[in-house]
């Protein structure tokens, strides 16, 4: 049997079309039953043998001429299972139906914008909004965007027509550079 599937594989590898046809009505039995085992589910095990008979048909060229086939074969079926149950344990989840997590307003403090407490003098509101003219254009959009708007990042990046991780490289520098400003009349407030 071993002596006529290797001529068989050799006719396939020389490309006889019917030769394949033989060698899959021959050892594809086997070989879903060696899936089967292995994946406990039909289904799979049906998939992975037309994986694995797809993956012989593309390796066929590296096939060694007078090698016993049937070890060979199911190397490739082993490691296309071994291949399927690390996807399968690779899936990600999913926690929410969007891939965004959701943006939480913060003050610049970096405390949680419902949670801050209200300013109460308009002069340190007044130095905010002079600090805030002074960023470079692209870090006010941002900073605007986001923490004055309450627009996501997605949403900020696409009305700046930018994409989301340069806005939130804008954001992050207008944050330390209005930090940076107004951290001595945050020292003073104290």
């Amino acid at each position: 049997m071993s002596e006529e599937l290797a001529k068989l594989m050799q006719r396939y590898v020389d490309g006889d079309a019917s030769a394949f046809e033989t060698l899959y009505n021959t050892v594809g039995p086997q070989v879903r039953r060696y899936l089967l085992r292995m994946a406990r589910d039909p289904a799979v095990a049906d998939d992975l043998l037309q994986i694995t008979f797809l993956k012989v048909h593309r390796a066929r060229s590296s096939y060694i001429r007078g090698a016993k086939p049937l070890p060979w074969i199911y190397a490739i079926a082993h490691r296309t299972f071994l291949d399927e149950a690390r996807r399968r344990r690779r899936a990600r989840v999913r926690v929410a139906a969007t891939d965004t997590m959701p943006e939480i307003a913060a003050d610049l403090h970096g405390r949680e914008a419902a949670t801050a407490p209200e300013p109460s003098d308009q002069a340190m509101v007044a130095k905010v909004l002079e600090a805030l003219e002074r960023l470079p254009e692209n870090q006010r959009q941002a900073v605007t965007l986001i923490k004055i708007e309450g627009k996501s990042m997605a949403e900020a990046a696409e009305i700046a027509q930018t994409t989301t991780g340069a806005m939130k490289l804008r954001a992050h520098r207008g944050y330390q550079a209005l930090r940076k400003q107004l951290a001595p009349i945050a020292e003073d407030a104290r």
